[in-house]
């Protein structure tokens, strides 16, 4: 199990304090587009997957914007298998 497998159930179990960097390395291995020209907001997306999800860059990361992030990974794996 590679550590951002660890990483993606944990904060399917524990949606408290993570962040946005712990979110990349998620996003990355699972071959999902990282934006963050700049602004207050990363937004994570995968070409096979028509849903993108939009993340506060503040530390922690809230609860509500981990559970996206999640269904958007799991619709990403979805769609590679």
């Amino acid at each position: 199990m590679s550590a951002a497998t660890k990483l993606l159930e944990s904060m399917r179990r524990h949606p408290l304090d993570w962040r946005i960097e712990q979110m990349q390395t998620v996003a990355r291995r699972l071959g999902m587009d990282v934006r963050c020209e700049g602004g207050s907001h990363h937004v994570f997306s995968h070409a096979g997957v028509a849903d993108v999800v939009s993340v506060p860059a503040h530390r922690p990361v809230k609860p509500i914007y981990v559970r996206q992030f999640v269904a958007l990974c799991d619709k990403v794996k979805e769609s590679e298998q």
